[in-house]
């Protein structure tokens, strides 16, 4: 297989301090070939529009060989494509083409486990106990009498014991699906496959890592107990860890793996970068995770877990602000992922949420640092709540009850009928079945109408990349408010750029800011000012 030798963009090292990243869940964007699964012709295909929409870049979700077990966060080869994807060679010319229409590609990295089908899992499976294929994975035996109990008490994340007995009487260790295996970071021949495997991609061009569960990997000497049910009321790790640091997470060693990798990232030219996904007991052991000898980002979690109340963003706002100081580096925003119930349904659905997601939208945008987007936000979409159990995928799912397919349903794009353009003219395949709602939030029914979510989007953006405020990384300054009403100003030189978001119970006046450039709903003039209706936002210009 050859690999090609593209220019990746250097205009700007530091790229990713202030820019907005589009999520690509690649399975659920858009459609090639016509068998109802997304593919990286489909991205390909869908490019200008992502450029039009005015994000930086794309982070894409595992792509490669995997049983898909658990959406491709279960890889079987980390370096090669999966065919339900595509191949190497539309990878390349995917990313060539983003390339040349400014677009920076970020891809997922998943090192804390692999799939069971790896080869080096399977290997593990065939060889006996105490083997060198072993040792890359975190097997042990049991206790009891005849080792027929677990190692330890951890329990999955995706709900149950987070450890499955092979035949010869061990157990391995996953804090996910059996299916996902997790390895033994402590072995050097582990560390050395995932720098080999940073490269392999850095050297066909990505801009990026995304670093899936980058606070797992080391696990405590001994693997001790947790010494209480962990993990059976949820798999979100921030409730976990706020009963205190666990055994498999956030281990100090992890920071060795990072400071081995940071290396490797400057050695290459265009402001190649890493974010995390981490999850820590403190605001200041997520702080660890970023520096100039480690990671460049790590997500501020906090904020898509705010409630929609000017007290509760103000509050994480002004944390995720004073940790960015501490550590030199942005503040990294986001308000819904592949992982968690979409924004507009978290804030109550329906009209409600979808208006609160808008304002929503204009508060995040007009924060310093970077801030992510999660695909079909753009256009309003809620969670889809009715799906067939029959047509789940999510591992979680049958152990737990709990299921991130709603967030997953493949977006609309144009037509009267499901799946809306999803794949090609004339195809009604998806792998997830979109709502009949969805018809009017399609991209194509809300291109070019006036106050359409997508509309927005599109002019917040815009007004991002243009405003001299909006451009750099210096922090905001809070302003005198009603209650229920959120608002600071971001300034450089002359240029002024004022945000206030109302999240209380009444409309609010707003005076003094200058001209509204973007808002989330319709304002109104009124005693010379400008009034802000309820659940909705606005930015203020003033030179």
């Amino acid at each position: 297989m050859t690999v090609s030798t593209p220019s990746p963009l250097t205009s700007d090292a530091d790229w990713w301090r202030s820019a907005v990243v589009y999520q690509v869940y690649v399975r659920s964007f858009a459609d090639s070939n016509g068998d109802g699964i997304g593919d990286l012709r489909g991205i390909r295909e869908r490019l200008p529009y992502l450029r039009d929409l005015g994000v930086d870049a794309l982070w894409l979700t595992p792509f490669y060989t995997s049983p898909m077990v658990d959406g491709g966060y279960d890889v079987a080869d980390y370096r090669d494509v999966d065919p339900m994807f595509g191949t190497l060679g539309d990878f390349e010319e995917m990313m060539t083409d983003a390339h040349a229409l400014g677009l920076r590609i970020i891809v997922d990295i998943v090192p804390n486990h692999t799939s069971d089908q790896h080869p080096w899992f399977t290997a593990a499976l065939a060889a006996a106990p105490g083997s060198a294929e072993r040792a890359r994975y975190l097997f042990a035996d049991g206790k009891g009498e005849h080792g027929e109990q677990p190692p330890n008490d951890w329990e999955s994340i995706f709900g149950g014991p987070a450890w499955t007995r092979v035949p010869d009487g061990q157990w391995y260790l996953h804090l996910f699906d059996p299916a996902q295996p997790d390895l033994n970071w402590r072995h050097r021949e582990v560390r050395a496959e995932f720098e080999d495997i940073l490269r392999f991609w850095l050297d066909r061009g990505v801009d990026g890592f995304r670093i899936d569960v980058a606070h797992g990997m080391i696990k405590a000497e001994g693997l001790p107990d947790v010494g209480f049910s962990s993990m059976t009321t949820g798999r979100r790790q921030s409730e976990l860890l706020g009963k205190g640091r666990l055994p498999y997470f956030d281990q100090d060693e992890v920071h060795d793996i990072y400071r081995a990798w940071r290396p490797i990232l400057d050695s290459y030219p265009g402001g190649r970068m890493a974010v995390a996904e981490a999850w820590a007991e403190t605001p200041q052991r997520l702080a660890r995770y970023i520096g100039p000898d480690e990671l460049h980002q790590a997500f501020s979690f906090d904020f898509l877990d705010a409630t929609w109340s000017a007290d509760s963003f103000r509050k994480v706002i002004d944390t995720a602000l004073a940790e960015s100081t501490i550590v030199g580096a942005p503040t990294t925003w986001v308000l819904s992922n592949h992982d968690r119930q979409r924004h507009v349904t978290r804030y109550g659905d329906g009209d409600i949420g979808l208006r609160r997601a808008r304002a929503a939208a204009l508060l995040m945008l007009a924060l310093p640092g970077c801030a992510y987007l999660y695909q079909g936000e753009e256009l309003g979409l809620p969670e889809v709540l009715d799906l067939p159990d029959e047509l789940r995928q999510d591992p979680a799912f049958l152990r737990t009850g709990e299921s991130r397919d709603g967030c997953r349903v493949p977006i609309p794009w144009s037509g009267e009928l499901a799946p809306y353009g999803f794949g090609p003219a004339g195809s009604a395949l998806s792998w997830l079945p979109a709502p009949a709602t969805w018809r009017a939030l399609s991209a194509a029914a809300q291109t070019g109408v006036p106050g359409s979510t997508l509309e927005l989007y599109r002019a917040a953006l815009r007004i991002r990349h243009r405003h001299p405020a909006l451009a750099g990384t210096d922090g905001i300054t809070w302003l005198e408010t009603a209650p229920g009403v959120l608002a600071f100003h971001r300034t450089a030189g002359d240029a002024v750029l004022t945000c206030v978001v109302n999240t209380g119970d009444a409309p609010a006046l707003i005076d003094g800011y200058g001209a509204p450039v973007v808002a989330s709903e319709a304002l109104t003039e009124q005693d010379g000012g400008h009034l802000l209706p309820v659940d909705a936002a606005v930015w203020f210009e003033r030179h």
